[in-house]
């Protein structure tokens, strides 16, 4: 079972369920965590109540449609949610309808899973991309401009290697950053031994966590690492 680089949490609002198990099989599959709901007014309470990476939306719902749904969202929602808009529809006028909503991209049946993942994948990095500089996770803020990290409100003393794997670890949060994916992250083609990644991440806890009462970086044994922290 091959996992993709990244895993993302996937809200699928579809009403053809023949349709939305071969998308939740596929993506399970990939390593992807995975919602459903099988008509509008369900799929906008989950949107709004959970956080997903991205949110797979038909059309053709019934209860509520998939552009009310969308505008919904779009009004409700306190953060920005990457919509993929899935339609049997083709024509201009409706992908200019579900772009006035608020749609962040088009795809029209039939199509491929894999291209289907792929545009998940983009859209939530390009939603990434997009965000403040300023990562503010708890305690714990990460400027991507500056490479400053501070905790508490205090300076964390990190190396550029240390800075790294905690953006990453902030970018992936909640989600687990396995041991690969941080190597091919940091090193790319290039992997290094495992003596240096143990090496930077006994490093970035010694500053991260140290000095503090609670350790932030947790090892999750047997795949990788993630921010362990407490939303008061």
């Amino acid at each position: 079972m091959g996992n993709s680089v990244t895993s993302l949490k996937i809200l699928l609002v579809e009403d053809q369920h023949s349709v939305a198990s071969n998308i939740a099989d596929y993506m399970e599959q990939k390593g992807h965590v995975f919602d459903y709901a099988s008509q509008g007014q369900q799929g906008l309470s989950l949107a709004l109540s959970e956080y997903y990476d991205v949110v797979i939306l038909d059309l053709n719902l019934p209860v509520m449609d998939g552009l009310t749904v969308c505008r919904e969202i779009r009004q409700a929602a306190n953060r920005h949610i990457p919509i993929l808009m899935l339609t049997a529809r083709d024509s201009i006028e409706d992908k200019v309808n579900g772009f006035s909503v608020g749609a962040d991209d088009y795809l029209t049946k039939p199509f491929s899973l894999q291209e289907l993942e792929v545009r998940c994948l983009a859209l939530s990095r390009r939603h990434l991309l997009h965000t403040d500089e300023l990562l503010t996770i708890g305690p714990l803020t990460v400027d991507r401009k500056t490479h400053v990290a501070m905790r508490d409100g205090k300076k964390l003393a990190l190396h550029s290697m240390g800075f790294r794997i905690l953006l990453e670890l902030a970018q992936a949060y909640p989600q687990v950053v396995s041991r690969s994916e941080l190597s091919q992250k940091l090193w790319g083609d290039d992997p290094t031994e495992s003596d240096a990644m143990r090496s930077h991440i006994y490093q970035l806890r010694t500053v991260l966590d140290k000095p503090f009462d609670q350790p932030l970086l947790k090892t999750v044994h047997g795949i990788g690492f993630t921010l362990d922290i407490k939303n008061d």
